[in-house]
């Protein structure tokens, strides 16, 4: 017999053995489509993760935060990412729905948790979205400077980043263009990412291997300009780009074998991406000093720096290309977050409305797309950035709390992939999570602060009463 539904009140949780029922029932009839194999959840996965980190924030970060200790930022990053990932892997084997932290927070924290989750990645990823698009808008424009094209400076950054610039129109355009993509249906969206991940990934081993032979050691020197405390926020500023796993388990309901193909998918992106990052890292800032780095091409500017013109031509072009699979992925997971939160009551019905004939979730998608693009738009690239970690931070400490208090209150549920070395290795994430989080400005905790207040407002005029168990508590039915 499945487990009956536990706790009341804002601790009412959602049993996980029947997570996977009624699919095709739930909220009318509203379902997505499973159509995604095991190397397209890991294009979708690689995608998300391998963009906007090496092409835009690695020199960002390089240039006036960490130096050349860029590399040892990535790998912190990638080292609290991981225990993480570990504890993503067991929850996507187990519960391959719609949703990711928002969906496994629900079933084992209760429904006020699974709230603040799904609140979190709401802005979350629509803000790394918009950061992204920031960064392809960098290398549109350094090719736009080599070509001696002459552009309004209104439509050339968001305001207070150039004299004129009143709007980053490139950035804002770029948005809407993922979300048209998106509403296409997943199936032709993953061929169109997959095929686009590949190109990525070439253009990443041309910048590695090539630059290779252009790194002078002395560009290693110092290796710590800021210190210390320089890695660390670093790290914490880059921690979206080694994330982007998180966002491809959304889209564990559109799975073909969620619970064998998901942990899988989750593990192999990370290993890929890590190994990628630190290479390009180390070529960065091997070619060029730290303060010469350009904050928004880095590795264009460097290649042209030691008279690589056409390589750096190629370079803009294949991360305005490979940045836009991480657009794609983190628009993807912030759509099927808002449509597992919908399709549960959280939030209006009308939201988890899918198209008739290509199964997604075509109103959400837009109101995101719209969202992003006003961000992009306006909002220059280090605040956006740092709108993006502090709830992805705690949300990763979330899900390593809730993987260590499922094992032990129902060690009995099947599992097809089981996080390692328990309870230490979530509990290093969790803790590295919020050691993370301290390093972040307070400008950030201001505005999550005010979207937690917002959110709080929300959960209780709107989502407690509405919710599909609040429903069930009425009629007194039992959650089974």
């Amino acid at each position: 017999m499945a487990e009956l539904g536990t706790g009341r009140g804002v601790w009412r949780r959602k049993p996980i053995e029947t997570i996977e029922e009624a699919e095709e029932t739930e909220a009318h009839g509203e379902h997505l489509t499973r159509t995604l194999g095991l190397w397209q959840l890991t294009a979708i996965g690689v995608g998300g993760i391998i963009g906007a980190g090496i092409f835009s924030l690695a020199g960002t970060i390089a240039n006036g935060v960490a130096g050349p200790a860029v590399l040892v930022s990535f790998l912190i990053a990638g080292v609290a990412s991981a225990a993480a990932a570990f504890s993503y892997a067991e929850f996507a084997g187990l519960i391959p729905r719609a949703g990711s932290a928002y969906t496994y927070g629900y079933a084992v924290l209760g429904e006020i948790g699974g709230w603040f989750i799904g609140w979190d990645l709401l802005l979350e990823y629509t803000a790394i979205v918009a950061v992204v698009a920031i960064g392809i808008s960098g290398y549109i424009n350094f090719l736009l400077g080599e070509t001696h094209a002459q552009l309004p400076d209104w439509m050339l950054g968001a305001p207070g980043t150039g004299d004129g610039h009143r709007v980053d129109l490139f950035a804002a355009l770029l948005c809407l263009l993922i979300a048209w993509l998106l509403t296409m249906g997943i199936k032709n969206a993953a061929r169109f990412e997959t095929i686009v991940v590949g190109l990525k990934i070439l253009v990443v081993l041309l910048v590695v291997v090539v630059g290779f032979f252009h790194i002078d050691t002395a560009n290693y020197h110092p290796f710590f300009p800021f210190g210390l405390s320089g890695a660390f926020t670093g790290a914490a500023t880059v921690f979206f780009a080694v994330f982007g796993y998180d966002a491809m388990s959304t889209a564990a309901e559109e799975s073909k074998d969620a619970q064998r193909h998901m942990p899988r998918a989750i593990m192999y992106s990370l290993a890929i991406s890590m190994v990628l990052y630190v290479l390009a890292c180390l070529v960065l800032t091997g070619m060029q000093h730290y303060t010469e780095i350009d904050k928004e091409s880095g590795f264009s500017t460097a290649f042209k720096s030691v008279g690589l013109s056409g390589i750096a031509d190629v370079i803009a072009v294949g991360a305005i290309i490979g940045i836009l699979t991480v657009m794609f992925t983190f628009m993807l997971g912030v759509t099927r977050v808002w449509f597992a939160m919908s399709r549960d009551g959280l939030l209006p019905k009308w939201f988890a409305h899918t198209h008739p004939t290509r199964h997604v979730p075509t109103r959400v998608t837009w109101i995101v797309g719209v969202a992003s693009a006003l961000i992009a738009g306006f909002v220059p690239i280090g605040e956006a950035a740092e709108l993006t970690n502090i709830g992805i931070l705690l949300a990763f400490a979330v899900v390593c709390t809730a993987v260590i208090v499922l094992r032990y209150r129902q060690p009995e549920l099947p599992r097809s992939f089981r996080c390692p070395g328990m309870p230490v290795v979530p509990a290093i994430g969790v803790a590295a999570s919020i050691w993370l989080i301290t390093y972040l400005a307070w400008q950030t905790w201001v505005r999550f602060a005010v979207w937690f207040a917002i959110g709080l407002v929300v959960y209780f005029a709107y989502s407690y009463k509405h919710s599909e168990l609040s429903h069930a508590d009425a009629r007194g039915i039992p959650r089974d």
